[in-house]
């Protein structure tokens, strides 16, 4: 490995690291914001708790996704991996879009996505 390619793994490694870092601080300085918009306006409390307690599954489904995914790369290989990942991102995303867009339950969102269309369309 030469000292050109190193840096670059370093580099790459270290955008990817202060990404991840800049979503989990932002999310947790408007916390309070999000907490507002999202959950009951009953308690103040109960929202906060509800959206930090959102922001704990993300810190506790790391090493899951890690240990999946570290499995995954090294049974199969890195593009695997990377493909599993971004697919299970896409499905998730597209499940809320689903949701969002056509009022529909959470069970139909996949065949929403997947369903035939008409070829004349």
């Amino acid at each position: 490995m030469t000292s050109t390619h190193l840096r670059r793994v370093i580099a790459a490694g270290m955008i990817g690291n202060v990404l991840e870092w800049y979503d989990f601080a932002i999310y947790g300085y408007f916390a309070a914001q999000i907490g507002r918009h999202f959950f009951p306006h009953e308690d103040a409390v109960a929202q906060l708790l509800s959206t930090f307690g959102i922001f704990a599954v993300g810190y506790l489904m790391r090493p899951v996704g890690g240990v999946i995914v570290g499995h995954i790369g090294d049974t199969l290989g890195r593009r695997a991996a990377l493909t599993f990942s971004l697919s299970v991102s896409l499905c998730c995303a597209l499940c809320r879009a689903c949701r969002l867009a056509a009022n529909i339950p959470v069970r139909w969102c996949f065949w929403w996505s997947m369903r035939p269309r008409d070829s004349a369309a």
